[in-house]
C-alpha cells in the first residue's frame, strides 16, 4: 500500500527490514541469571563487559538493578532484584517480572557466567563495527567529504581504545592507583579557578536558593559566558569551556527569553549544549548514572550542572540513601572523570537551615553557595560550607535587566559584582531604606512604629520586614553589633526591638516621692531630695541646699529621718509607717530588740 507510512529501522540494521543488530541472546541470558543469584558472578562478568555490551533491554535493567544492589551490598535472589525493579517502576522492561522468573530460576552455576560474559564482549564489539560500518554508509548517502568520514572513523577508534582499557580486566580498578612522582610534582594549590571563582575544574558545588531568588538566571548567564569566553563577576575571560547544562525545570520559552537577554542567540551559544526534560532515568540508580554520562560524553562537557536536582531523584528527598545512590552512581563517575558538576537545589522552609532535605546532600560537595535575594536587583552569594577553601566566600551582586513591555531587551540582562565606594545601594534594597531614613533625620534608635509612620508620610513604599530590618541594622550600627547578628534585647518580642519601641511612645519611668500615693509600701530605701521651696529665693541663686539628714527628726516606727510634708505638718511617721494608713513595717522596741505588730 503506497499510503503506508514506513517505520524507520534502526541505525544499526539498515542492510535490510529483516535484520537485526549481531547478539547473543542466550549468552546474555546466562549471564542474566547468573547475576541474580551470585555476587561473585556479577563482580566477575563486571571486570569483561558493561551495560553498553548487553543489546536486549530488559537483560540491561537487570544489570542495572544488579549493579545497584552490589554497590549497595544488598543480598541478591530473583526476587529482591524484582523488587528493586519495581521499585525503580522498571517492572514493564522485564515482561512484568517474567523475564526475571525465567532467567532467574533456571540458570548456570555462577563460576560459568564469565565464559558466557566474554562471549557477549565478543558480539558486542562486532555490533559496534557493524554500526560504524552503517553510520559511514548513512554519510556517504548523505553526500559527506572524505574528512567526515575520517573524523568518524578516528571517534569510532578513540573510544573502542578507550573501551579496552577501562572496560576490561583490572585495568579499570587499578587506574585508580596513585602514581607517587607525577602526584607530588603537581601543585594543586595553583589551580586555576574557572570563570566566576565559584569552583576549580572537577570540583562539585551546589547553589542553593529560594523560588524567588533566580539560581537559574545566575547559573545559565555564568555558564553560557563560560561556554563563550566571556568574563564573569569580574574574573578576567578565560578560553571557552564545554558545558552541559541539563535542565528539568523551565520552558523552552522561557529558555528562548533568557539566553536572548543576556546577549545569546544563533551563532552565539559557544560550547553550550543544553539538555531540556531530556528522558533519563533518576540519577540515583545506575541506569540513570550511566544516561547522563553518555550525555557528558556526547558533548565532550567539562561542566555538567543539573537543574533542578530534586527533579532528577526517584528516591526520597528526605532520606540520606538517596543522596548516598546519587553520589555513587552519577557523581562519582564525574568526579572521577575530573568532570565539574553544578546542582541547583531549593531552599528549606528554615532558610538558616540551608537547603531542603537530608543532611547528607551537603556532605559530598565542594562548596555550598547560597543565594539571597534583597530587593532592588540586590543579591547575595554567600558559601555556606567549603572543602578547600580556595576562593572568595561571598559575592554581593546586582542583576542589571531591562523590559520593553512583557519582554525582557536582548544583551540587557547580566549579574555584575556591586561595589559599595562606587554603586549606590539599590532603590528597594535595605541598604536603600537606611539611606532614606536617615534623610528623614530620624535617630538611630527609632523603634519600627516611628520608622513605619515617618516612611508612610513621606510616601517611602516599604515592606514590614525591609523596615525591621533596616531598623535593626541602625540601632546595631550605633550600639557596635555587627550587622550580620541582629540582638535580642532584654523584655522584647522580636529582635532589636526595645520595649519603648512598642506601642510608638515613650513611657516615660514615673519615680514617686515618698509620703505621696504611688510610693511603695514597705521599708522605704533613701529619699530623694525634697522639693526645693522658692520662697525666699531670689532670681538668678540656685536651689536651697538638701536638708541635713543626720538632725533630722526620726520616724517613730521605722527610726530613719523624717522630712517633708509630713514633718512640716506635725507627722512623727512617714506615711507608709502610719498604722492608720496601711501596711508598715513592724515597730521596734526600743531596748528588749523585740517587734511588735501594728495595731
Amino acid at each position: 500500500m503506497d499510503n503506508v507510512r514506513r517505520i524507520p529501522h534502526p541505525t544499526a540494521d539498515q542492510d535490510g527490514l529483516t535484520r537485526t543488530a549481531p547478539h547473543d541472546a542466550e549468552a546474555e541470558d546466562y549471564v542474566a541469571g547468573a547475576i541474580m543469584n551470585d555476587r561473585t558472578a556479577y563482580l566477575e562478568c563486571a571486570r569483561l563487559i558493561t551495560r553498553e555490551d548487553i543489546y536486549q533491554p530488559g537483560h540491561r535493567a537487570i544489570w542495572d538493578a544488579v549493579t545497584g544492589m552490589v554497590a549497595e551490598n544488598k543480598q541478591l535472589h530473583p526476587v529482591t532484584v524484582r523488587a528493586e525493579l519495581e521499585k525503580q517502576k522498571r517492572l514493564r522492561e522485564v515482561d512484568g517480572g517474567t523475564l526475571i522468573q525465567r532467567l532467574g530460576y533456571e540458570t548456570i552455576p555462577g563460576v560459568m557466567a564469565a565464559a558466557f560474559a566474554e562471549r557477549v564482549a565478543d558480539i558486542a564489539r562486532i555490533r559496534r563495527h557493524d554500526e560504524h560500518a552503517n553510520q559511514l554508509k548513512a554519510k556517504v548517502l548523505a553526500g559527506a567529504t572524505a574528512e567526515e568520514l575520517d573524523k568518524l572513523t578516528d571517534t569510532h577508534r578513540q573510544q573502542e581504545e578507550r573501551r579496552n582499557t577501562l572496560g576490561q580486566g583490572p585495568a579499570h580498578l587499578t587506574s585508580a592507583f596513585v602514581d607517587w612522582d607525577p602526584f607530588f610534582a603537581t601543585d594543586f594549590g595553583s589551580i586555576q579557578l574557572l570563570p566566576g571563582q565559584l569552583l576549580a575544574p572537577g570540583q562539585q558545588i551546589t547553589v542553593v536558593g529560594d523560588g524567588k531568588a533566580g539560581k537559574s538566571l545566575l547559573v545559565q548567564e555564568w555558564l553560557w559566558r563560560a561556554a563563550t569566553g566571556q568574563s564573569f563577576l569580574g574574573d578576567r575571560p578565560q578560553p571557552p569551556i564545554s558545558v552541559l547544562y541539563v535542565d528539568a525545570e523551565n520552558g523552552q520559552q522561557d529558555i528562548q527569553e533568557r539566553f536572548l537577554s543576556y546577549g545569546g542567540g544563533p551563532g552565539r551559544m559557544g560550547l553550550l549544549t543544553y539538555a531540556s526534560f531530556p528522558p533519563i532515568r533518576p540519577l540515583d540508580t545506575a541506569g540513570g548514572g550511566a544516561d547522563l554520562l553518555a550525555m557528558v560524553g556526547e558533548a565532550e562537557a567539562q561542566i555538567v550542572c543539573l537543574d533542578t536536582v530534586s527533579r532528577f531523584i526517584s528516591g526520597p528527598e528526605n532520606d540520606a540513601d538517596t543522596w548516598l545512590a546519587l553520589y555513587r552512581h552519577t557523581l562519582l563517575p564525574l568526579k572521577r572523570a575530573g568532570i565539574a558538576s553544578i546542582r541547583l537545589d531549593h531552599m528549606g522552609k528554615d532558610g538558616e537551615r540551608g537547603a531542603r532535605g537530608s543532611s547528607a546532600k551537603t556532605q559530598d560537595v565542594d562548596h555550598v553557595w547560597e543565594l539571597r535575594a534583597h530587593g532592588g536587583g540586590t543579591l547575595t552569594l554567600k558559601r555556606t560550607h567549603t572543602r578547600t577553601g580556595i576562593g572568595p566566600d561571598a559575592f554581593t551582586l546586582l542583576r542589571h535587566s531591562r523590559r520593553d513591555g512583557n519582554r525582557y531587551l536582548p544583551g540587557a540582562t547580566r549579574h555584575v559584582l556591586m561595589e559599595h565606594e562606587n554603586l549606590a545601594p539599590a532603590e528597594g534594597s535595605v541598604d536603600w531604606l537606611i539611606a532614606q531614613i536617615d534623610r528623614l533625620g530620624l535617630p538611630d534608635d527609632a523603634g519600627n512604629p516611628r520608622t513605619k509612620a515617618a516612611l508612610a508620610n513621606a510616601n517611602i513604599p516599604a515592606r514590614k520586614e525591609k523596615i525591621e530590618a533596616a531598623v535593626r541594622t541602625r540601632k546595631n550600627r550605633t550600639n557596635g553589633v555587627p550587622r550580620e547578628v541582629p540582638p535580642t534585647l532584654p523584655e522584647t518580642g522580636s529582635p532589636g526591638e526595645s520595649p519603648n519601641d512598642q506601642g510608638g511612645t515613650e513611657k516615660p519611668q514615673v519615680k514617686h516621692s515618698p509620703g505621696t500615693p504611688g510610693e511603695p509600701t514597705g521599708n522605704p530605701g533613701s529619699p530623694p531630695p525634697p522639693p526645693s521651696n522658692k520662697r525666699g529665693v531670689g532670681e538668678g541663686e540656685g536651689p536651697p541646699d538638701a536638708p541635713d539628714t543626720t538632725e533630722a527628726p526620726l520616724c517613730t516606727v521605722c527610726d530613719k529621718p523624717l522630712y517633708g510634708y509630713r514633718l512640716d505638718r506635725g507627722y512623727d511617721t512617714h506615711l507608709g509607717c502610719d498604722p492608720e494608713t496601711g501596711s508598715h513595717p513592724d515597730r521596734p522596741d526600743h531596748g528588749t530588740g523585740q517587734h511588735h505588730g501594728a495595731a
